[in-house]
């Protein structure tokens, strides 16, 4: 038991859950677009998204404790080394057009992670575009919505129409929705100069803000030109999932309830549109 417990902690911390999640936002534009399975770009984007949020979450532990670092850590490095490598093999079967936007959004995460900025213009000591007031969820939502939207269509020669853009601002406001419940489970830790959502606005306004993104988001579904009742369906299923998990959170909710459970929202949604569409 206590193995299993080990490898489930493993398969969270090492990111492996919610490159799963990217990789099934990719997976679903494809589908949404009628565009033929892309291994290369659905590994790419799976080994990348390893990488980089490893490299956030731990660029830091690493950089000062590389030489006293924690076996779980040094097994976490390995991990995402070979994560890299694969990542790289992925990247080389890329068009070029994708690898020139893959290369912006490498810059943006880069620069989410390590001190760039002076001093003055930060709230506390990482000196990173994480460290700046209120900008964590919008700049994390736009990588997402970029990377599952853009980068999968780009990668197939597809055009940037309406339906495209309705999609993206979809995502866009989805993946906001996903991390309220990690901004509200993280009020008792985050500093206030975070300027998170739930600091600015309280929890109920948050959710209530969350319930009319999810609103939001569904009737945009109607605006676009291809659509479908079973994708409307759906949507309306993992709108409503997603919403009742948002009300349900609270800031003693443990770690697993957001970390585990709402990022897997995603793959769930993949899994309908496999399986009914």
């Amino acid at each position: 038991m206590k193995f299993v417990k080990q490898l489930f902690n493993f398969y969270l911390n090492s990111s492996i859950h919610v490159a799963l999640s990217v990789f099934s936002l990719t997976w679903i534009t494809l589908i949404e677009f009628e565009i033929p399975y892309d291994e290369n770009l659905l590994y790419f984007v799976f080994y990348a998204s390893i990488t980089g949020y490893n490299f956030v979450k731990y660029f830091g532990i690493a950089k000062f404790h590389h030489r006293s670092l924690a076996n779980w850590l040094r097994l976490i490095q390995i991990f995402s080394f070979f994560a890299f490598l694969l990542m790289c093999y992925y990247a080389s079967k890329l068009n070029d057009t994708t690898l020139i936007y893959v290369v912006g959004f490498a810059v943006i995460t880069f620069l989410y992670a390590i001190p760039f900025l002076p001093k003055r213009l930060f709230l506390d000591r990482q000196h990173n575009l994480r460290s700046i007031g209120g900008l964590k969820i919008y700049l994390i939502a736009l990588i997402w919505a970029g990377v599952t939207v853009f980068l999968p269509l780009i990668n197939n020669s597809q055009s940037i129409d309406a339906d495209v853009i309705i999609t993206t601002i979809q995502r866009y406001l989805f993946i906001m929705v996903l991390m309220l419940p990690f901004e509200i489970r993280d009020l008792r830790y985050d500093s206030l100069k975070l300027s998170t959502i739930p600091q600015k606005i309280g929890v109920k306004l948050t959710k209530l803000m969350g319930s009319v993104l999810l609103v939001v988001c569904f009737f945009l579904e109607f605006f676009k030109n291809e659509k479908s009742l079973s994708s409307i369906i759906i949507l309306l299923t993992i709108i409503c999932i997603t919403l009742l998990f948002l009300l349900f959170t609270k800031t003693e909710r443990g770690k697993n309830y957001s970390a585990f459970w709402v990022e897997g929202i995603p793959v769930v949604w993949l899994t309908l549109l496999l399986l009914f569409l």
